[in-house]
């Protein structure tokens, strides 16, 4: 690949996509950074990104690098935020980072960096990617603790093939290592793990003013009230406490969500609600572009960090983007709203929504 290829680096103020922006000035790429505001709240005067942007800065000076700021504020609210309100209301759990790089890092993000002449934007996911013939797979990252391909599936092959990984060969010691190495200013900065673009705020939190819900019962399988539950879109299923600490000495978990009752189910963890041994899934995409031969027998993972589960994949006559997961164990708290994604030897077949 040509190093003077035009690279326009996402540089979001965090240690991995300055480790992303090193390594690409050390390859010799045209680089130039951009920073993007995707969600703007301001506290005290002072916008929730403001921090973070001048951590870019500190590291594109570092670098010697150009850094941009970039709005698509409108994009995201559009895209992520009123698809997820939407979700929420429906008594499902949807994906915001899934969405977030569909539509806006690979969406209008990418849309803006072909428009500025670049020819690559490159971000510091952890994931990778390998040539086969004319198509571009998905592979995943060589931590596969920190492995990101799940949020990265939805991805078509116009997407990946303008897309750069460059961490997706190194460890996050490593990347670590790099950063003082390089003697970056985010060398030491600790890992954000909230709602992506938002920050850390309980999601419970971010939502109640912005959805509409009720209070109701919360109530056992057989029906017994057990107490009051503060708005349906609020809980998930599989969670454990619901502010009702333990009944009878026993720990209690979501089992279901009846909207139509306004009702929260709870029970112990071995309630069969909990376990599913097969799935519907939509809004499927297939990375490399190519639909498989079914029945494909595959790795299944069901939520970001959770051990690959063995399964199959059928094809649901006359249904283009459905298809029925069947696993070889039953499954624990499959959420809808959520994503199972497919793998096969390290690489990222696709995935879509669990119904």
């Amino acid at each position: 690949m040509s190093k003077k290829k035009k690279v326009l680096v996402c540089l979001s103020g965090g240690v991995d996509s300055s480790v992303a922006a090193a390594l690409l000035v050390k390859a010799g790429y045209d680089v130039t950074a951009a920073f993007m505001v995707n969600y703007d709240e301001v506290k005290d005067g002072v916008s929730c990104w403001h921090s973070d942007y001048q951590d870019a800065l500190r590291v594109s000076a570092h670098l010697g690098i150009k850094l941009l700021r970039l709005n698509f504020t409108a994009d995201y609210a559009r895209d992520v935020l009123a698809y997820m309100y939407v979700e929420y209301e429906k008594g499902r759990t949807p994906n915001p980072d899934v969405l977030c790089n569909k539509f806006i890092k690979f969406g209008s993000w990418l849309k803006k960096a072909e428009e500025l002449g670049f020819d690559y934007i490159a971000t510091g996911h952890y994931a990778r990617l390998k040539k086969q013939g004319k198509r571009i797979l998905l592979q995943t990252a060589k931590d596969k603790n920190k492995d990101q391909t799940y949020f990265l599936h939805q991805l078509n092959q116009t997407q990946l093939a303008q897309a750069l990984f460059p961490i997706g060969d190194y460890t996050k010691t490593q990347v670590r290592a790099l950063a003082k190495k390089y003697k970056l200013a985010t060398a030491n900065k600790e890992e954000s793990m909230g709602i992506c673009f938002i920050g850390e705020v309980s999601m419970k939190d971010f939502l109640k003013n912005k959805i509409k819900s009720a209070p109701g019962k919360i109530v056992d399988p057989s029906g017994k009230i057990l107490g009051e539950h503060g708005g349906l879109p609020f809980y998930t299923i599989g969670q454990r406490g619901v502010g009702l600490g333990q009944t009878g000495g026993k720990t209690l978990f979501v089992v279901e969500k009846n909207l139509a009752k306004n009702e929260l189910v709870v029970g112990e963890d071995n309630d069969p609600r909990l376990y599913s041994i097969q799935a519907t899934v939509a809004k499927i995409n297939w990375t490399s572009g190519q639909k498989p031969k079914f029945p494909l027998k595959c790795q299944i993972r069901l939520r970001h960090r959770q051990d690959l589960q063995s399964g199959h994949v059928f094809e649901i006559k006359n249904q283009r983007e459905i298809v029925l997961l069947k696993f070889n164990q039953k499954q624990r708290a499959v959420t809808s709203g959520q994503y199972a994604v497919f793998y096969k030897g390290g690489i990222c077949l696709g995935g879509g929504e669990i119904q």
